[in-house]
């Protein structure tokens, strides 16, 4: 008897979080703005998939909070207000402050190494004026205090919040002043790791995360008042 050689069918699941992860990141950087519609059939044309890893990727954006579907409209980019922002990252400067103790508590030179090595590509992108370099290489430096601190409830809280957060994350390095403080803090908290200061790189990273909370807060509000 000859071997079947047909391919097995294509997981689904593994094409809507490709499309949901386009999806998520236009979202982050302000391509996909505020009441923007998500239409199936262009994004299917576009992207060069079928409808229906588009579907099912819209549902994952649902679910994260980042659009809203309804029978009429169809797919909407959700609104992110400035009380969205305050009340997201109140929680999470609490939660990163804390991962970035755990951090300083258990740091190794290979850690240390590695957060030295992300943090001057971060200064290399901010000197070139390279917003979107800096934001993705600020991003995986938040995400690997949280991942280091090897606390599987942080990570996993975290990680649920920071969806719809990113969003915010980046309309705050849009600031001139902000980022200029910002990249000041990410200096602190450095030198705090070098000298295995715990208490002062949780006061540090928690100022931090407030500091971007409260930023784009007022970004927010000014575009609801112009």
């Amino acid at each position: 008897m000859s071997k079947d050689h047909t391919p097995p069918p294509e997981n689904p699941n593994a094409g809507a979080e490709h499309v949901a992860a386009i999806l998520r990141d236009r979202t982050v950087k302000g391509e996909l703005p505020p009441r923007a519609r998500s239409v199936e059939r262009q994004l299917s044309a576009e992207l060069d998939v079928s409808r229906t890893p588009v579907r099912e990727a819209l549902k994952l954006l649902e679910a994260d909070g980042l659009i809203e579907i309804s029978l009429h409209r169809g797919a909407i980019v959700s609104e992110f207000r400035p009380e969205d922002a305050f009340n997201l990252f109140e929680v999470i400067a609490v939660l990163e402050g804390l991962a970035a103790k755990r951090v300083c508590e258990r740091i190794t030179p290979d850690i240390l190494q590695h957060l030295e090595d992300l943090h001057g590509t971060m200064l290399d992108h901010h000197k070139a004026g390279q917003t979107n370099g800096y934001f993705d290489t600020n991003t995986v430096i938040h995400d690997f205090i949280i991942q280091t601190s090897a606390n599987p409830v942080l990570i996993s809280t975290h990680q649920r919040l920071m969806i719809r957060a990113r969003r915010g994350r980046y309309l705050a390095i849009m600031e001139p002043e902000r980022l200029t403080q910002a990249v000041g803090e990410h200096e602190e908290l450095m030198a705090a790791f070098r000298a295995r200061q715990e208490g002062k790189a949780a006061g540090i990273w928690e100022t931090h995360l407030r500091h971007t909370g409260q930023t784009v807060a007022a970004v927010l509000r000014s575009g609801l008042d112009s």
